[in-house]
């Protein structure tokens, strides 16, 4: 019985921990887009706008 419980909780763990991950990379992508998109420091939003075009990542 141990055995199934250990598979259960690793199981358990190891989705938690994924989404776990998955939710901080979606908090950092969403902060860094509204930060820079919304910044008012022209050198940053430069960045942003010509990094969006090499991609070919339409923006206007």
């Amino acid at each position: 019985m141990s055995i199934q419980q250990n598979t259960a909780s690793s199981a358990v763990s190891s989705t938690t921990s994924k989404l776990l991950q998955v939710l901080t990379a979606v908090a950092l992508g969403l902060f860094i887009v509204g930060f820079v998109g919304f910044s008012h420091v022209e050198a940053m939003h430069n960045a942003a706008h010509d990094t969006r075009h090499a991609n070919a990542f339409p923006c206007h």
